[in-house]
């Protein structure tokens, strides 16, 4: 039986309330095969297990290993090629990019994330050619990968059955481009088609053979309202209920995807949701930039969760999500980096940053984010969005011990005055170079900046070599119908939101 304690200079051990953080000074975490028996002081853990291993970070304050609670590929988009173009652009222009080796790709952002303290992530995955066998073995490879360098992940492979590059039926919008272009970009889309009932058995599947695995869940995704049938959001909502597992959906990223779902239900996409049955506390909705008041309400009384994308709302031109309403109104807000932050990595310290600043609305009032309410989005809020629930989030008894420890002395040299309190000051001072120390399941799988049970120059090394290659005729075909099909897309949008007006949550300047 593996018994061990850590110490620290200080422990957070989760939030009390938006104000309020769980301070034990010079506490310790007592953990059990991965698993927290107690907190407090060292003599104290000690007493209840005097045979433990015990290991002290003297300058350190320990917290609980942050959720990255919405996350797709490694390699970002920009480095495979494609800038930041409003999201609806976005796909089109993603259409040319580099295929690598998922199992090599996958751990390519593991890296980043482990190194800013991220213990879980949820890895959405989606958008592949291929048949049923090849999605699969896809799937595998990005499980394999965690579980190879020991990270814990929620796994979903998103449900998308129509509308794959435009808000309209793949054939009506082919059947008005020029051919061939129409006809090549068809048969394209048409290669990452997958019936409705291959997705369910694809999750039977991954679930089955999930089971055992300490580090690995699985749960379902309905991609978004304009990707998904209703029957099939239906039938996924039945699924998730009956195998007790969470589903995540992106839904309301842009002002077009609001339109979109007007357009085709004569109501909100919240709402319709609603009409149809499958919110509730199993549901995260990710992005939730376009929601009315309406439905904000609506997602509070059912208990929906919600998941933040700060940097990516940012960087797409999709808006800022009215975070200020969200914990005004109590909802369950997680925190995702998405295909990247701002820097184009995963970091998530400085993702906690941009959310505490970019939510500060003019004025005195006390109703912008605080420290403790944005770190618990990163970890208790976060772990609420993803098939570890409950088992994660916090340094409490009964859940893994997954952890970060952040050195005091480099976050805050030379100087920190104490009367800024402990959690703001490491919270807004703290880079990924005071990440000395990360827990997962009980072991430690990075520290010193060397990850434990990888090898991060060699994998780097091999990603760089295969991109190096040429690219291959496939790669040039489809990057030739990426750049033919863009400027049709961008087409497509001209006058979509006729004459809608969006008056905002946030007042941030006025021109009058």
């Amino acid at each position: 039986m593996t018994e061990l304690i850590v110490q620290a200079r200080q422990v957070i051990t989760g939030v009390q309330d938006r104000h309020t953080p769980v301070v034990i000074e010079s506490g310790a975490v007592l953990s059990r095969e991965g698993i927290i028996v107690a907190t407090g002081s060292l003599d104290e853990m000690k007493q209840i297990a005097p045979n433990a291993k015990v290991e002290v970070y003297p300058d350190h304050v320990m917290l609980p290993g942050f959720v990255n609670a919405h996350h797709h590929v490694g390699m970002t988009p920009l480095q495979m090629g494609s800038p930041d173009h409003a999201l609806e652009l976005w796909f089109a222009s993603r259409m040319p990019g580099r295929r690598i080796d998922l199992h090599l790709d996958t751990l390519y952002s593991a890296f980043e994330m482990i190194a800013s303290g991220v213990t879980t992530v949820q890895h959405i995955h989606g958008w592949m050619a291929g048949g049923y066998d090849a999605i699969h073995g896809a799937a595998t490879k990005v499980l394999n990968a965690y579980r190879s360098i020991g990270m814990r992940a929620s796994y979903c492979y998103a449900v998308r059955e129509q509308n794959r590059l435009v808000y309209e039926a793949d054939e009506a919008f082919c059947a008005r481009l020029p051919s061939p272009l129409g006809e090549e970009l068809l048969a394209y889309l048409r290669t990452q088609a997958m019936p409705f009932p291959e997705f369910m058995t694809l999750f039977d599947q991954l679930s089955g053979e999930n089971e055992g695995q300490g580090l690995t869940r699985i749960q379902l995704a309905p991609a978004n309202l304009h990707w998904c049938s209703d029957e099939s959001i239906v039938a996924l909502n039945e699924k998730s209920l009956a195998a007790g597992v969470p589903m995540h959906m992106h839904l309301l990223e842009t002002q077009y995807q609001k339109e979109y779902a007007r357009r085709r239900t004569g109501k909100t996409a919240v709402r319709h949701l609603h009409d149809l049955g499958v919110l509730s506390p199993r549901m995260t909705l990710g992005h939730s930039v376009w929601m009315t008041e309406e439905d904000i309400d609506i997602a509070a009384q059912t208990g929906t969760c919600i998941c933040h994308n700060c940097s990516s709302n940012f960087r797409l031109r999709s808006g800022v999500a009215p975070l200020n309403a969200f914990e005004a109104r109590g909802l369950t807000v997680g925190m995702g980096l998405d295909e990247a932050g701002i820097n184009d990595d995963r970091d998530m310290l400085q993702e906690l940053r941009l959310v505490l600043r970019a939510h500060r609305t003019p004025g005195m009032d006390d109703d912008v984010p605080t420290c403790p309410q944005v770190l618990k989005m990163a970890t208790e809020s976060g772990a609420k969005t993803t098939a570890f629930g409950d088992s994660i989030g916090r340094l409490d008894p009964g859940r893994f011990f997954d952890a970060v420890l952040l050195n005091w002395k480099t976050a805050t040299f030379p100087y920190q005055d104490a009367d800024v309190p402990l959690l703001d000051a490491l919270m807004q001072r703290a880079k990924t170079g005071a990440v000395d120390a990360v827990y997962i399941d009980g072991k430690v799988v990075y520290a010193d900046g060397r990850f434990t049970n990888v090898d991060r120059a060699e994998v780097l090394n091999e990603i760089a070599e295969i991109l190096a290659r040429p690219r291959n005729e496939e790669e040039i075909a489809r990057r030739e119908l990426g750049l033919a099909v863009f400027p049709h897309v961008k087409a497509f949008y001209q006058g979509y939101m006729g004459d809608a007006v969006a008056e905002p949550f946030y007042a941030a300047s006025s021109k009058t």
